[in-house]
């Protein structure tokens, strides 16, 4: 399976959770998500879940998903772990007996397909492509306020942002203009205020 065909499935993936689950403005809420699609998500710190380069864990339990994510970490990074083990969930990752981690550095440096999958799966949740461009956001600063995410992830977004404005190809897939359409209140309402910053 070639490289593209890979994001293109996880970009595709990502939007139809965003229109499944409703999610209609910025920053999404896991709570609800979580209750909605019954996954337990706990945060815990210390040593006894997590390896020092762990973020978060995903496994299942009697029938339930379980997400638990490194309460020592920033709630931003905390909320990127979080939709990086919902991408293994809704990927199909996790079969029973199986256990996934997000590992710091697997962006920069996958340690297989389905870490790249759920870190874009993340990425597309958190700060959906279609809607920064509705808020025409540029920067990294504003996208990591309006979507809640770690400056980093924002830097990540804002490079990416930057090769989807030149291209100038938004909303040419019917799931993406639904995904847009979805948002469309938000980024109205939210807009205007921006404009003014």
């Amino acid at each position: 399976m070639s490289s593209y065909h890979i994001y293109k499935q996880t970009r595709d993936a990502a939007w139809r959770f965003l229109i499944d689950n409703n999610i209609t403005s910025l920053p999404l809420s896991f709570s609800d998500i979580c209750r909605a699609n019954n996954i337990k998500l706990l945060r815990y710190i210390g040593n006894d879940y997590f390896a020092d380069d762990e973020r978060g864990i995903t496994f299942i339990k009697d029938g339930q998903y379980n997400i638990i994510v490194n309460g020592a970490d920033s709630l931003q990074v905390q909320r990127y772990t979080m939709g990086h083990e919902l991408g293994h969930i809704f990927l199909g990752h996790l079969q029973n007996g199986q256990m996934h981690t997000r590992i710091s550095g697997t962006r920069a440096d996958p340690k297989a397909p389905m870490e790249y999958q759920a870190e874009r799966f993340a990425m597309g949740i958190l700060a959906p492509a279609c809607v920064l461009w509705g808020l025409d956001l540029h920067s990294p600063k504003d996208i990591a306020k309006v979507c809640y995410i770690s400056i980093e992830d924002a830097r990540y977004r804002a490079d990416r942002m930057r090769e989807l404005y030149k291209r100038d190809v938004f909303l040419a897939s019917e799931l993406e203009k639904r995904v847009f359409e979805q948002f469309k209140s938000f980024v109205e309402t939210k807009k205007a205020p921006l404009a003014g910053a």
